[in-house]
């Protein structure tokens, strides 16, 4: 049986198209178990801009929780000025609340 040279040339190049793939595969499993645990690892730590951008959301919603607590306390020290027993024992209650807040939130000077 003779072949070709169409028939030739088809098949050399099949083989060296089929090496590459196989090639290729052969490198895929082996290196998928270093990607699948990098993936894992990467999964489980926190870069430092994340945890830069966590810290800076939980000092955000201390500083809005500080600005709350201190109208709140404005307005009770105002009916407490004005008579208000109960707005004065609030008061207290806001500004005891505000102290142990304060030193979780950093000072910035002006």
């Amino acid at each position: 049986m003779r072949m070709t040279p169409t028939l030739a040339v088809a098949l050399a190049t099949a083989s060296l198209t089929l090496s590459g793939c196989l090639a290729r595969t052969a490198a895929n499993v082996v290196t998928a178990p270093v990607r699948v645990g990098a993936k894992a690892i990467d999964l489980a730590t926190t870069s430092q801009s994340e945890a830069d951008e966590k810290r800076g959301r939980e000092i955000r919603r201390r500083e809005e929780r500080l600005g709350k607590l201190e109208r709140r306390y404005e307005r009770q020290r105002e009916d407490c000025y004005d008579g208000d027993d109960r707005a004065c024992d609030e008061a207290r209650e806001t500004y005891e609340e505000i102290e142990e807040l304060l030193p979780q939130v950093p000072y910035e000077p002006d």
